[in-house]
């Protein structure tokens, strides 16, 4: 359990740092403006979710690693004016609600991975 958590650690201030230069990347298409990045820092969460609760066969890595994330993402978009790193617009939007999204998806899913009581 200590080993997953120390791995979750590092891993959520990658996903957070990742996802948060990630989610501003946008396409124009015909007029309207598709947030491809946030959607894409959003699956790179899920992933590394998705690997940790696998890895060590536990929810426990893979909730610790969207609760650092959120928390980090959180801090980012609560700086002040000049400084912030997540506006409040609809990539930001995304990103930052999205996080607690996925992050409840993939504890659901890795819920499967876990090691029976008695092993």
């Amino acid at each position: 359990m200590a080993g997953g958590i120390a791995v979750a650690m590092p891993a959520a201030l990658f996903v957070a740092a990742a996802g948060t230069a990630l989610h501003r990347q946008q396409w124009a298409l015909s007029g309207v403006v598709l947030p491809w990045g946030a959607v894409a820092a959003l699956v790179l969460l899920g992933s590394v979710q998705l690997l940790l609760g696998a890895a060590f066969r536990s929810v426990i890595p893979a909730a610790v690693c969207g609760v650092l994330s959120y928390m980090l993402a959180g801090w980012w978009s609560m700086l002040e004016p000049g400084k912030r790193l997540i506006a409040g617009d609809v990539s930001g939007n995304i990103w930052i609600y999205g996080i607690a999204g996925t992050s409840v998806l993939m504890l659901a899913w890795c819920r499967r991975y876990r090691q029976p009581r008695g092993h």
